[in-house]
């Protein structure tokens, strides 16, 4: 399958399977990788409700280029890369609510956060908090 499927498309598959046999499931962590690739924000926010569920009975990971799909996490990571002295570093950084707001907005907006889509970042945050 994975010669006929991307990476995105096999993790849609196994969220799939996973929320279907959940209940059945030993695995405590789940890990999905850019299950986001090649989908629309309609798209994005069935897999977040269908993560969000599978949450309440795994823990699940996800790392994600999509604010519809972060603005459901409980707890968000910020991952990046520093070099120092011709090296590549990756930081990992927990970010509080007003973090996870500017980095939804970050993603949502380009190269400038404005306040505009600060509010739609906070709305989402909202939304998704609701669907909860």
């Amino acid at each position: 399958m994975s010669k006929i499927a991307s990476g995105g498309e096999l993790s849609r598959i196994m969220l799939a399977i996973k929320c279907v046999l959940s209940e059945l499931d030993d695995i405590d962590t789940l890990i999905f990788d850019e299950i986001d690739s090649g989908v629309s924000g309609r798209a994005a926010l069935k897999i977040a409700a269908k993560m969000k569920e599978l949450s309440k009975t795994h823990q699940v990971i996800c790392v994600t280029h999509l604010a519809q799909i972060a603005a459901f996490a409980d707890e968000h990571k910020l991952i990046s890369k520093e070099e120092k002295d011709g090296r590549t570093y990756t930081c990992i950084a927990s970010l509080d609510y007003n973090g996870r707001k500017y980095e939804l907005a970050r993603i949502m907006g380009g190269l400038t956060v404005t306040q505009s889509i600060l509010n739609s970042a906070e709305e989402l945050l909202s939304s998704a908090e609701i669907d909860d």
